[in-house]
């Protein structure tokens, strides 16, 4: 069974502790349902249609629970910058030409109307870097690539802060306060 995390998050710049708090709320929730459609699907006395719907149904809980994850994690310890020497910085001006580039486009990616996630992730099979939107929480994900960045762009994540016309000031306030850090240790643990 899976355990619900815990994350140390500063005071964050646009993002209230609120808001903070009711996203963990969320989180738990995603955690709970996993766990419980795991039981249910373990339990062997469910007819095939219901096995079915709740293995349907386990790829967004799963995956809600994963992005969210990653997405508190990227917070912890508070805003620190990409190294430029880091390994990741060097994949990202490789992959865009230069790392305001992949910003560029990552933000405008994250942009995209509708409710999900903009992914940064690593196909580890070519060697490179990918962006790419994925809906809800679970469609669009790419097959073998690993996790690096996620941006929640359901509108829990941001509107009680910044309405529905900030949504642009609430992608550049999160990426202002990653930790850069982190992130780049994802990335080289990854690819070891």
């Amino acid at each position: 069974m899976y355990t619900l995390q815990n994350f140390t998050i500063p005071e964050l710049r646009g993002i209230s502790r609120q808001n903070i708090e009711e996203h963990l709320g969320l989180y738990k929730g995603y955690v709970t349902n996993t766990n419980h459609i795991l039981e249910q699907l373990s339990s062997g006395d469910l007819d095939p249609y219901h096995q079915a719907e709740l293995s349907r149904r386990f790829s967004f809980e799963f995956n809600g629970m994963k992005n969210h994850e990653y997405y508190f994690r990227a917070l912890e310890g508070g805003a620190a910058p990409l190294d430029p020497t880091s390994a990741l910085y060097q994949a990202l001006e490789k992959n865009w030409g230069s790392y305001d580039a992949w910003r560029a486009s990552f933000v405008q990616l994250a942009k995209t109307r509708g409710i999900g996630w903009a992914i940064l992730s690593h196909d580890q099979d070519a060697d490179m870097l990918i962006h790419h939107w994925v809906d809800e929480q679970h469609v669009g994900h790419l097959n073998s690539n690993q996790y690096i960045l996620g941006i929640d762009m359901w509108e829990h994540a941001y509107v009680a802060d910044y309405q529905p016309s900030g949504k642009a000031t609430y992608i550049e306030d999160y990426l202002d306060q990653v930790n850069w850090k982190t992130i780049s240790d994802r990335f080289e643990k990854l690819r070891a």
